[in-house]
């Protein structure tokens, strides 16, 4: 039972800066790489940025320059500041994982959060 819960979401205007949370937590042994994705009205659900267990980073051009995702081992959780939010950003925001379960040793586990609500609007 692993479980991802994001926070964060809400509105916020075009220009303005959000941050976003992800926590895992659950019978985890240990958590490979974690993503953002997102998924706009009318549109498929897309790769935002992920970042390695090492701290490695990978953005998807629309956003590059404008977010930054890190991470917190310790804690299992990442982030995503998101700064010069556009209303192209607006979407819903879910929280991904490829995660070794506790008692299972010989494959990882993609996890999916539920996602949170980003609208940017004035």
């Amino acid at each position: 039972q692993v479980q991802l819960v994001e926070s964060g979401g809400g509105l916020v205007q075009p220009g303005g800066s959000l941050t976003l949370s992800c926590a895992a937590s659950g019978s985890i042994r240990s958590v490979n790489t974690m993503a953002w994705y997102r998924q706009a009205p009318g549109n498929q659900r897309e790769l935002v940025a992920f970042v390695t267990r090492s701290g490695n980073t990978n953005y998807q051009d629309s956003v590059k320059g404008r977010f930054t995702i890190s991470r917190d081992n310790a804690k299992n959780t990442i982030y995503l500041q998101m700064n010069s939010l556009k209303p192209e950003d607006t979407a819903v925001y879910y929280c991904n994982a490829d995660v070794l379960q506790t008692d299972i040793y010989y494959r990882s586990f993609e996890v999916w959060g539920q996602g949170t609500l980003v609208t940017v609007s004035s």
